[in-house]
């Protein structure tokens, strides 16, 4: 098929805020004490006439919690508008969900993930390891909010990969901030190609400083894999959405409206 294929619609669905008390933690030396709000995000990708998900935000019930609740690494996940209320809205039901896709298995990326049982999840294997091993502690990961996806129909993936096989969503590795960390190439139709960053870097400024997360599992991976973004950005004309920059998530549609 062509490689110039192109998916539907891209939705952006608001996936909680998070907050920290001290900056430098995404930015060793940088920020040191100054406190942090970060945006989250899930994305609701529909290609032909098939519904995929790349992450799942923070957990839905913490909409109960208006103060919200410390995590993870010290970081305050809190919700304002819950996944599943936002799918309703465009009229997607969770069932409807044909295929999920993580970048990495931090909270507020798998928060949701009990919803989705009947979803096909495409899963880098490194990461499925560290999820599933003996110490998913050490990564700051929470088992309880995943443990459901060992139900789902799962593929496993080495590197790369082309998730229709045409071109139109590629899953690219990126590891370091964890074990198998992956951000994914979309084409769109009008917009183009967009890179969503996962948690390659935290904002804009910190990719092009190049600053690693105190907590990131690996340093110099996580520096090749923004240098392989950088290169692809470049390669691919694609723009980059960096899925925690406050100030960039402000300028783009959330859903019901979409992207095209």
């Amino acid at each position: 098929m062509s490689k110039d294929a192109t998916i539907e619609r891209l939705y952006i669905l608001d996936g909680g805020v998070a907050q920290v008390d001290d900056a430098s933690i995404y930015s060793p030396g940088v920020n040191v004490g100054r406190p942090m709000t970060l945006s989250c995000n899930a994305y609701l990708i529909r290609h032909q006439n098939t519904w995929m998900l790349w992450d799942t935000g923070t957990q839905d019930d913490l909409i109960d919690e208006p103060g919200g609740r410390i995590i993870a690494h010290g970081i305050r996940g809190t919700v304002i508008k819950t996944i599943a209320s936002q799918l309703a809205e465009i009229g997607v039901a969770p069932d409807d969900i044909a295929k999920l896709a993580l970048s990495h298995a931090h909270y507020d990326h798998v928060g949701n993930c009990r919803l989705f049982r009947n979803a096909e999840w495409i899963a880098q294997r490194t990461e499925y390891d560290a999820m599933f091993g003996a110490n998913p502690d050490e990564y700051g990961f929470e088992t309880e909010l995943y443990a459901s996806l060992r139900n789902n129909k799962t593929t496993l993936i080495d590197g790369d990969h082309d998730v229709f096989g045409d071109g139109a969503v590629r899953i690219i590795s990126t590891p370091g901030h964890t074990p198998g960390h992956c951000s994914l190439l979309l084409n769109l139709p009008e917009t183009g190609k967009v890179l969503l960053s996962g948690d390659v870097a935290h904002n804009r400024r910190n990719f092009r400083c190049r600053c690693v997360p105190s907590f990131n599992v690996d340093k110099l991976q996580s520096i090749a894999s923004m240098d392989k973004v950088e290169e692809l950005l470049d390669i691919e004309g694609a723009a980059l959405f960096v899925n925690h920059d406050v100030v960039q998530n402000g300028t783009l549609p959330h859903a019901p409206q979409w992207i095209a």
